[in-house]
């Protein structure tokens, strides 16, 4: 397979998205976020979606032109809009201003509305981690998982991602969807005709199942099964409720160019760790951790996305024929 950089990709998917009728600037946050996932080895969140991203805005189910709108109903919490548009400049937006308030708050929520997929989760929670910042963000997305014991599809894969800055090096980064498995990597193997592994989902008539595309039609299995779950629910609670979105099973789909907006919404709170702990945080946090690594074959969570991160933007990315191709043509040649 043709091998390209990261800005070679990233010029491609810029100029797809801008062909499709999203502005220069919406464009330019929406290639960064998707290279980003793409760098980390996260590739069902990468060169994947741009597909989808610019058939959904040719159809106007994202609006590549939406401006994201800011308020602050309180003097720790804000709000901002997506309007139909990416989800990208809305956290980017939202998160920019939480970096300022928590200095005079401690903590911050922001609550984002109407919004799309919301990619790679913990790029987000790492960007406030580089800043000295914790973050914990929950999202919801459209129904991929059946409550425990039931059928039917109600919540989605749900990602929860958590970002804390370290003393020396790259921050700890945890993200997880709330499913075993993001639904975005079934999709992958759905598209290839590929199996997946035991465990990740079950049918539309909930049997286990390894045919992906049987699977597409089912539901996702949760994480921690009944744990998970309920976990589930909690961030459904949070990213969908208290934000004033769409629930999953209300949410249209994110590989589709039919239909409304899906209008999920994301929800981020955000500490200033000085203001709780002072300059003792980050000595305390080094010696969790390093208990933790001391341990023979144990590594921290997230560990992996750096040593890729760093593999990829030295070798590049390895991209098939048929989706260069497809990027290529959206790009304009």
């Amino acid at each position: 397979m043709p091998k390209k950089t990261l800005d070679e990709l990233h010029d491609l998917i810029f100029r797809a998205l801008e062909n499709a009728g999203t502005t220069r600037e919406n464009a330019e946050i929406v290639a960064d976020a998707l290279i980003a996932a793409e760098a980390d080895g996260l590739r069902s969140h990468g060169l994947a979606r741009v597909e989808s991203y610019a058939e959904q805005v040719k159809s106007g189910k994202v609006d590549g032109r939406a401006k994201p709108s800011l308020s602050q109903p309180a003097a720790a919490a804000i709000r901002v809009d997506a309007n139909s548009g990416f989800a990208y400049p809305a956290i980017k937006m939202g998160l920019e201003r939480a970096a300022e308030l928590v200095k005079e708050t401690g903590v911050v929520s922001v609550a984002i509305a109407r919004s799309h997929h919301s990619g790679a989760f913990g790029i987000h929670v790492e960007w406030l981690a580089r800043q000295g910042l914790l973050g914990l963000g929950f999202s919801n997305s459209p129904a991929g998982i059946a409550p425990w014991g039931g059928k039917v599809p109600i919540f989605g894969t749900n990602p929860v991602a958590f970002g804390c800055p370290r003393k020396f090096g790259d921050p700890l980064v945890v993200d997880m969807s709330l499913a075993k498995v993001a639904r975005g990597k079934i999709k992958l193997a759905a598209d290839k005709g590929e199996p997946i592994p035991e465990g990740w989902a079950v049918d539309a008539d909930g049997k286990p199942t390894t045919d992906a595309k049987a699977a597409m039609k089912g539901s996702n299995t949760p994480m921690g099964d009944a744990k998970g779950y309920a976990l589930v629910l909690v961030s459904e609670i949070l990213s969908a409720i208290l934000t004033g979105s769409h629930f999953g099973s209300e949410a249209t789909s994110f590989f589709s160019a039919d239909g409304p907006p899906p209008h999920v919404g994301q929800l981020f709170l955000v500490f200033d760790p000085q203001v709780f702990a002072g300059d003792r945080f980050l000595d305390r946090l080094e010696d969790l951790l390093g208990a933790i690594l001391a341990q023979q074959g144990v590594r921290l969570p997230g560990a992996r996305r750096f040593d890729v991160r760093a593999r990829i933007k030295r070798d590049g990315v390895e991209v098939g024929q048929a989706l260069l191709a497809d990027l290529e043509e959206r790009a304009g040649g």
